[in-house]
Formats: structure tokens, C-alpha cells, sequence
């Protein structure tokens, strides 16, 4: 039996791209997946939703959750965590995915965008792992991943878009301040990012579209990557900013093909920001 089988995993922003893929990597695995997303009605531009994830989840042999969450919302994640709790009886596992891009400089930026970003990236982060974090405590191994940059503090990751850039190193300061706040305790406080573009709605949408695509690595490395970042042990793995190659290429894992959006040369491959 898997080790991850009846282990409870809350994901923000599953109903789509790299949280749906960690969703379904874990689910394969006998995991119960909490899918913590807004989308409850199919989007034009943006498929699925939380309950077809959900139910994607449980066909996957684990068991799907969908709570409508908008981790801006106090009461809503809250409400969300417990009901989890009270579904499968725990958190063993938070991810926190949900995130807002606006790639616009300084005088273009407009505080609302601004708002946006820095609520769902950094506050959102904060707000989502306060809350699960007493029920962590209580997990046998007990892992908080944030889906956030390495800290490179240089002016080039800055510069273009400093409002995002802001948004998305929060997100990766809530782990270097909780792994240390939480060492002793046990949770586990890890980054993980991609070292090239994921084929995901943003990419098709706000990046490029379908150019942009072909130069993508699919959601899978990702949720690879995670899935061996949570079989490690919380109290000897935190604190990291992990690279999803890297991550796979210490496992083991040679043939990065496999994850390749369109079959193209590897020098094709777009890098993603920060790396």
C-alpha cells in the first residue's frame, strides 16, 4: 500500500494546471485531494472546474474534495480546512499553488492588479498555511510546499515587473521564515519552481500562447517533482528552494523527454523567470 494512501492533501488553485497535476499524482497514490479553487462553472478560456477536478481526482483512485475558496477570504479557508479536517479526519499536506501574474512595469501597473497579486500570492500563502497549520502538527510527516521562485535578490527579476516579482518572492519568504519558525516543531516548509515554462493556461493566455506552448514542459514534471519532495522526511527536508529538474535528476530520473510539451530540442525549452 502506498504511503500516501488515506493521507489528506489541500491544494489551492487544483482545478487547473500544476496544482490539478499534484492532485492527481498524490490521488494515484489512494490520497484524499482537497481541491481549494473558485472556478465552479467551465470558462471559456480556462478549463475545468473544482468539482470536475474533484471528480478526476477520485477516478484517479483517490478521493476528491471541492470546496469553493477564494484564499483572499478569511472565512472562506478557514471554513475550507475544517471541512476537510471533518471530511478526512486531517491535513498531512498543503500546497500552495493559487497565484495572480501581472506582468507590467512600474507606471503601468495599476493598484488593483496590485492588490490582486499580493493578496492571492503572498497573503493568500500566509493566510492558507496559518490555517492548516495546527492540523500539520498533528500529521505523522507533515509538508507545506509553496509553489514560489528561488530568492534571487537581483535587479533583473525585479525590474521588468517588480509588482509580481514582489507577489511571488512573498510567497517564497513565507518558507524561509516558517521552515525556521516550525523546524523543531516537524512541518516541513519547502519551494518548488520550474526551470522551464509549464504548459498551463497562463503561458497560453498571457505568455505567448501557442509559440510559447510548444517551448513548454507539461504540468507532470511538477507534480513528479513534488511527489518526491513529500516522500522525504519533514524534519531533514526543509526550508528549500528546489528546481523541478533538479529535484528528479537527485531521484534517479534521466529522461526528461518524457515531459516535454511538443518533441523539440532541448535548447528550444523556454526558462522560466527567476532560474
Amino acid at each position: 500500500m502506498s504511503k500516501f494512501a488515506g493521507k489528506t492533501v489541500f491544494i489551492t488553485g487544483a482545478s487547473r494546471g500544476i496544482g490539478k497535476a499534484i492532485g492527481l499524482r498524490l490521488a494515484r497514490e489512494g490520497a484524499n485531494v482537497v481541491v481549494a479553487a473558485k472556478t465552479t462553472e467551465p470558462h471559456a478560456k480556462l478549463p475545468g472546474t473544482i468539482y470536475s477536478a474533484a471528480d478526476e481526482m477520485t477516478a484517479a483512485g483517490g478521493q476528491g474534495l471541492a470546496l469553493l475558496v477564494d484564499v483572499r477570504n478569511e472565512e472562506q479557508v478557514y471554513e475550507a480546512v475544517q471541512k476537510a479536517v471533518d471530511t478526512f479526519g486531517g491535513i498531512d499536506i498543503l500546497v500552495n499553488n493559487a497565484s495572480a501574474i501581472n506582468l507590467t512595469p512600474t507606471l503601468a501597473t495599476d493598484m488593483k492588479r496590485y492588490d490582486l497579486m499580493h493578496q492571492i500570492n503572498t497573503r493568500g500563502t500566509f493566510l492558507t498555511s496559518k490555517a492548516c497549520i495546527p492540523h500539520l502538527l498533528k500529521a505523522a510527516n507533515p509538508h507545506v510546499l509553496n509553489l514560489s521562485p528561488p530568492l534571487n535578490m537581483e535587479t533583473r527579476w525585479f525590474a521588468p515587473h517588480v509588482a509580481y516579482t514582489m507577489a511571488k518572492f512573498g510567497m517564497s519568504m513565507c518558507v524561509l521564515g516558517m521552515a525556521g519558525e516550525f523546524k523543531k516543531q516537524g512541518i516541513a516548509f519547502n519551494a518548488l519552481w520550474p526551470r522551464t515554462a509549464i504548459a498551463t493556461a497562463a503561458v497560453s493566455n498571457l505568455l505567448g500562447g501557442d509559440e510559447s506552448m510548444r517551448r513548454c514542459r507539461t504540468p507532470e514534471i511538477m507534480a513528479d517533482a513534488a511527489y518526491a519532495i513529500f516522500n522525504k522526511n519533514s524534519r531533514e527536508c526543509t526550508g528549500n528552494f528546489f528546481i523541478d529538474d533538479e529535484v528528479l535528476r537527485a531521484d534517479g530520473v534521466t529522461d526528461f523527454a518524457q515531459y516535454k510539451y511538443m518533441d523539440i530540442p532541448d535548447s528550444d525549452l523556454m526558462p522560466d523567470f527567476f532560474v
